[in-house]
């Protein structure tokens, strides 16, 4: 099978066998701007791998794909992904079945995310957890009773909406207030405007722990967010794990963790959820599209053996 983790800045893409085992990878900038650059390079990485597996695309029983936003059905658009223009035209999701002659399957990428650290990381055994990635944007993996809970119409955990912050969205089409103060593009506007000279938000971080004031303060705003979105969700859910990953939870979860957790504490009616850094990374939704691509290819292969029988 082939999973493939579709982000703004990287593309992800993995070939395994149906025991789970990965038998080539390959990892990239990615060609986001465009959708006809993305398939063709996303055609490039598959077709290399399978060349140097020795297989060819005869042999691919299922795709994964993971991708931000919401797949309308309908129209075959991505919805609420303003970090891959061009999706949000009727029939661009359709266009995935040139990657490989084979059934694919489209997933939101933090929702693999959360089945990934469900399979493979801190959500081993968690019946109740949230997987919240804070990057390019913002977005959050919804488990209950260790099923993972996508909503009436697959747009549960979209927190980036959440009117957190004093963030307009008018400004930023496409965004929601949380996801334009507290994603990577909203902690860089604001060290700006304090007058910080930082070119990225991990800038921002180094300064932080470095001991910068300046950038100090932008990160005990970038807790305060965090931690008033978390309020809600727990006051809805009440998970018992929330798992931080994403860019920023990557580049700053040692700065977070704990201060969000103190933070939280105050906000909550009851004790607060456990707060912890993924201990999969970036590799958070490769692993959930292999997890999810494992168990349909499986019952996809038993129910051609059966029918053969």
């Amino acid at each position: 099978m082939l999973a493939v983790d579709i982000g703004r800045n990287y593309v992800r893409v993995a070939l395994a066998d149906l025991v789970g085992d990965i038998v080539a990878r390959r990892d990239e900038p990615s060609r986001a701007d465009h959708p006809a650059e993305l398939i063709a390079q996303l055609t490039g990485l598959a077709a290399e791998l399978l060349a140097g597996a020795g297989l060819t695309a005869e042999d691919i029983t299922l795709s994964v794909f993971g991708t931000p936003g919401i797949h309308d059905k309908e129209t075959g658009a991505l919805l609420l992904a303003p970090n891959l223009p061009g999706w949000e035209l009727p029939g661009a999701v359709e266009r995935l079945a040139e990657v490989v002659a084979a059934p694919y399957v489209l997933e939101n990428d933090v929702d693999l995310a959360a089945v990934g650290e469900g399979a493979y990381g801190l959500g081993q055994g968690v019946s109740h957890f949230v997987f919240v990635s804070i990057g390019t944007g913002i977005g959050m993996g919804v488990v209950i009773d260790g099923r993972l809970y996508r909503g009436s119409r697959g747009a549960a955990g979209e927190i980036s909406y959440l009117p957190v912050g004093e963030g307009d969205p008018r400004v930023n089409p496409g965004r929601g207030m949380f996801e334009s103060v507290a994603s990577a593009d909203g902690v860089l506007a604001l060290a700006r405007r304090l007058g910080l000279d930082a070119a990225t938000a991990k800038d921002v971080f180094d300064a932080a722990r470095a001991g910068d004031a300046t950038a100090g303060r932008v990160l005990a705003a970038e807790v305060d967010h965090i931690a008033h979105a978390l309020a809600g969700v727990a006051a809805v859910l009440d998970p018992e794990l929330v798992v931080l990953g994403g860019g920023i939870g990557a580049q700053a979860g040692d700065l977070l963790a704990g201060p969000v957790a103190e933070r939280l504490e105050s906000l909550v009616a009851l004790r607060a959820p456990r707060i912890q850094i993924s201990s999969i990374g970036p590799d958070a939704v490769l692993l959930g599209a292999l997890a999810v691509g494992l168990a349909a290819a499986r019952d996809q292969v038993f129910e051609q053996t059966v029918a053969l029988a």
